[in-house]
């Protein structure tokens, strides 16, 4: 079986359609449709009524309750493909399918658009892109007007609808402000005890938040990168708001001079960039790295043998101090490159390298 996951919104259903064509015997049922939730009331005989095609089932959190069924049907015929679940939540959320179908199913995300599929020929801008962010409704939005409302919109239902459906039993409202706390603290590192104070919660509800967030692709948590260099290191992970255009609707910035006179501008680039090179570059792992004393790099790409250093500037002329340069060899890492919105790479020296964020992911691909 096939799964593919992400948020709500961000094309699951579009690419369905699009398989439909392509695939013959091609049958789709949206969970969300009452008349397409009854052809499932038997659902061992609807399966074995339409055992020649592929069956695509979409929002399954709607019903967990299928996966033995799902298991059984895949175990019986043994034919690569012939389900793909769509869902908007992770596979660990989805207990269920981790439970029954371990070594039978095949997870893949989906993430709004990313930098290299913006046709930045074609009228777009990455600035605007920033501002919008990734999801299709809001990027192709015929102004930002109706770009920000269209977020604000997927905002409240998300939460108010959404999270709900996947069974979890936290009021609406208080989790609609503590993702507001995570956009005024994206990419700073969490202090579960602070955001516990302001949010009038304990530090292992701020936690379960953070966890719950993540899981359904809107929230992402960067941890530190270990060594074992004799110096302390901080060990909360960083948290990032994953789309940009959800993030600058959260703090209410509506353009790029909003933005611009923000405090968040730097982390609002680092975060845009962060998540645009994670979702292109699935191979890497991230971290970031911080000492004790407040020394920190952005992130830590590490493939096999290989590790990379990524500083992330607003800038269009960024410049590195010296302790960046002695992190980098207490790191025992080579090569460094600095992220920043400019249209030509050049070398501040010969292992530290400034580029803009799209020549950087085609380098790394």
């Amino acid at each position: 079986m096939v799964a593919i996951l992400g948020p709500r919104q961000c094309g699951k259903s579009t690419l369905a359609n699009y398989l439909s064509k392509k695939l013959p015997n091609f049958l789709y049922l949206d969970l969300e449709s009452i008349t397409d939730l009854n052809k499932l009331n038997n659902p061992e005989f609807f399966f074995l009524n339409n055992k020649d095609k592929t069956v695509c089932l979409d929002e399954i959190q709607r019903r967990p309750d299928l996966f033995p069924v799902l298991r059984s049907i895949i175990d019986r015929d043994r034919r690569p493909g012939k389900i793909i679940i769509l869902g908007s939540a992770s596979g660990a959320l989805l207990k269920q399918s981790s439970e029954s179908l371990a070594g039978r199913i095949s997870y893949n995300t989906l993430t709004p658009f990313t930098i290299s599929e913006i046709p930045f020929n074609e009228g777009f801008s990455i600035q605007d892109f920033g501002i919008r962010g990734g999801f299709p409704s809001s990027i192709l939005a015929k102004n930002l007007n109706i770009s920000f409302k269209w977020r604000n919109n997927f905002i409240k239902t998300f939460f108010e609808q959404d999270i709900p459906q996947l069974g979890i039993k936290i009021p609406s409202i208080a989790l609609q402000r503590f993702f507001i706390l995570c956009a005024h603290t994206t990419g700073q590192m969490a202090n579960f005890s602070k955001m516990g104070e302001a949010f009038g919660a304990t530090h292992h509800t701020v936690k379960r938040y953070i966890d719950l967030l993540n899981q359904t692709f809107i929230l992402r948590t960067l941890y530190p990168y270990f060594t074992n260099i004799k110096k302390r290191l901080v060990k909360n992970p960083k948290i990032y708001i994953r789309d940009s255009g959800l993030l600058h609707t959260l703090l209410g910035l509506h353009n790029i001079n909003d933005l611009m006179g923000h405090p968040v501008y730097g982390q609002s680039w680092e975060a845009f960039a962060i998540e645009n090179i994670l979702s292109e570059l699935p191979g890497w792992n991230a971290f970031y790295f911080r000492t004790s004393n407040g020394a920190e790099i952005d992130l830590i790409l590490e493939k096999g043998r290989k590790k990379i250093v990524v500083e992330f500037k607003v800038s269009s002329a960024p410049k590195v101090n010296s302790a960046f340069q002695k992190n980098m060899e207490l790191l025992g890492i080579p090569e460094a490159w600095i992220i920043a919105p400019i249209t030509e790479q050049y070398k501040i020296n010969n292992n530290i390298t400034v580029s803009g964020l799209e020549e950087f992911i085609a380098m790394f691909k």
